[in-house]
């Protein structure tokens, strides 16, 4: 399943040891074979359900098939499957850096981090979906399960493009609207909307997902190389702002884009959702291994 355009063979190797991990999401009403986290279950034989492209043919009652020619899968008690949802910002701000600099351009960033959480997703036949958040979105992906789907699934992630204007409030409160089962929900994004995005993440959370957001931001644009009189552009809708930048102004610059994360990460603490922040410079499967695994969203 993996594609080096956003992942290698090493950084396979290690995702495949790992799975998602949901505290406050209500169990899955479909079963699945990914262990429970919850303790005190019985590992006996509790139910069949129908064979899905990507199940293990370990798990395959050869004798039912053979009775009946149809294909059924054993579950036991302690066996769910957990609904993930993943939502990555395709809206044009997230292609920067725009020249050079390949691997610090925030878009291929979160690409990379939406294919290995889904390639995690997958291998633990979780019920998985993903979604672009822009005003030009394509159609969402899922919900499947599986390896089986491994290749589409990476041909919807290599074909998402940066374009438009992402109006995050608008676009998470028409996910969570849709959505359907909820579960473990991770927001990939630079959250450059002015709506914001706490209305959006309020009704994710009502509706019973269990929420993450992966702030991604360029080094640039946590400490930017510029200076003197500048005319800058919006890349979402293409208005300039005249702007002279000295010392001093660079200085509160920087001192309010610290304010607004800690505001960020404050806000999400007092919701119950995981936050990291992160920037492109960091390598991308760090956030995995290392941020979402201290976070307990990964084990």
């Amino acid at each position: 399943m993996a594609d080096d355009r956003l992942f290698d063979e090493k950084t396979r190797r290690k995702l495949e040891q790992l799975m998602l991990v949901a505290t406050r999401v209500r169990a899955g009403a479909l079963k699945g074979e990914r262990r429970s986290i919850r303790r005190g279950t019985s590992i006996e034989f509790a139910d069949y359900r129908d064979y899905t492209r990507g199940d293990d043919l370990r798990r395959l009652d050869w004798n039912i098939y053979a009775r009946l020619d149809r294909p059924f899968i054993k579950l036991l008690e302690d066996e769910e499957d957990l609904a993930v949802h993943l939502l990555l910002d395709t809206s044009a701000s997230m292609q920067w850096p725009p020249e050079g600099e390949r691997d610090h351009n925030k878009f291929l960033y979160g690409q990379r981090l939406l294919a290995g959480l889904s390639y995690i997703s997958l291998a633990t036949n979780d019920r998985l979906m993903l979604a672009a958040l822009s005003d030009s979105a394509p159609p969402p992906f899922g919900p499947v399960r599986g390896r089986g789907y491994g290749l589409a699934l990476l041909n919807y992630v290599s074909g998402l493009k940066p374009a438009g204007i992402a109006d995050l409030n608008t676009a998470l409160r028409n996910y969570a609207t849709r959505a359907g089962r909820p579960g473990l929900c991770f927001i990939i994004s630079d959250l450059f909307s002015p709506s914001g995005y706490q209305d959006g993440l309020k009704l994710l959370l009502s509706k019973g997902h269990e929420v993450g957001i992966i702030h991604v931001v360029a080094r640039d644009e946590v400490d930017p190389p510029l200076g003197g009189d500048l005319r800058l552009i919006d890349v979402e809708t293409g208005q300039p702002q005249e702007v002279t930048i000295d010392g001093g102004m660079r200085d509160l610059y920087m001192k309010r884009f610290a304010a607004w994360r800690d505001d960020i990460r404050t806000d999400c603490l007092r919701r119950g959702v995981h936050y990291v922040a992160v920037e492109t410079d960091t390598p991308w499967e760090k956030v995995i291994l290392s941020n979402l695994r201290r976070l307990g969203a990964v084990k």
